[in-house]
């Protein structure tokens, strides 16, 4: 009776661990999933965020660039209204010198004399000083 309860009691012990080791296989396994569950979810939620995120900041960014070619173009159309009117006045300043010249010859000619005069005594000076240093 005594080798029959023992082999009754490691049949038994055996059951019990082989049962706990189902549950704890089981559990594991349980665990596994949830776990898996939870990051999958986690990973949809981050994905549906990120789209979210990219559909709200389109709309912005093409409203940005529409307004940096807007910018642009009216930046374009400044320097060519201003090049026109650069255009004009040196035409005028023009046309206003050759009348000046046409009606006062003389001072024209004496107004040329001096200023070249001026240009080339600026000149000398500055040479001067270059060659004293």
């Amino acid at each position: 009776m005594n080798t029959t309860a023992s082999n009754y009691d490691q049949d038994d012990f055996a059951d019990r661990a082989s049962d706990a080791a189902d549950k704890i296989g089981d559990s594991v396994d349980n665990a596994v999933d949830k776990t898996r569950r939870a990051t999958n979810d986690a990973l949809d939620s981050a994905s549906d965020a990120i789209d979210s995120v990219r559909d709200k900041a389109e709309p912005a960014v093409r409203r940005i660039a529409s307004q940096a070619e807007d910018l642009a173009r009216r930046g374009m159309d400044a320097v060519r209204d201003g090049s026109q009117q650069l255009r004009e006045q040196a035409t005028e300043m023009t046309d206003r010198t050759t009348r000046y010249v046409k009606d006062e010859p003389l001072k024209a000619v004496l107004i040329a004399a001096a200023a070249g005069a001026t240009l080339m005594a600026l000149l000398t000076v500055i040479a001067r000083s270059g060659e004293s240093r």
